[in-house]
């Protein structure tokens, strides 16, 4: 699929509210509404756009502790990596599991009501796992920083194949 520069605008908008009427993209992208839904559902059907979500307040639910987790996968055991994965897939505290290079093998983003939930999580469900060899956590003071927009040149100057 060839995007150009009305597809760009449509992602970046839809990308910082989701919520925006067909009408008004239709008005800020400056095409008719008609040709407005049918560009949105070709990004849809091409699976550029994959979904859209409620961004929540994670805090003012009651979750408060948030780590990050490195994980040293045993490489001795078989399927070792898949197996983790499909485990972790598996665990809703288990935010996003990201397999990395460096010194560790994956990365897990982690969200629990409180920091004893956490330790049975720790303890009890991730560690005592026969791919886990060694972990070690990254615990989350506070959050500085966050954004849905993929950063891509939203202006490009030709039409770029994806």
């Amino acid at each position: 699929m060839r995007l150009d520069k009305t597809d760009f605008k449509i992602l970046k908008i839809l990308q910082e509210n989701s919520k925006i009427t067909n009408l008004e993209l239709s008005k800020q992208i400056e095409l008719s509404p008609a040709p407005t839904l049918e560009r949105v559902k070709k990004l849809e059907t091409n699976d550029i756009i994959q979904s859209y979500h409620a961004v929540v307040d994670a805090t003012r639910l009651g979750i408060k502790v948030q780590t990050f987790v490195l994980i040293i996968i045993d490489w001795q055991k078989e399927n070792a990596l898949e197996n983790f994965i499909v485990k972790m897939k598996e665990i809703p505290e288990v935010m996003e599991v990201y397999v990395i290079t460096g010194e560790a093998d994956a990365m897990l983003k982690v969200q629990c009501s409180d920091i004893t939930r956490y330790e049975r999580l720790l303890f009890g469900e991730i560690s005592s796992l026969p791919e886990v060899e060694r972990i070690k956590t990254l615990m989350c003071l506070s959050h500085a920083k966050s954004s849905s927009v993929v950063p891509l040149d939203y202006e490009p100057t030709s039409k770029q194949q994806v």
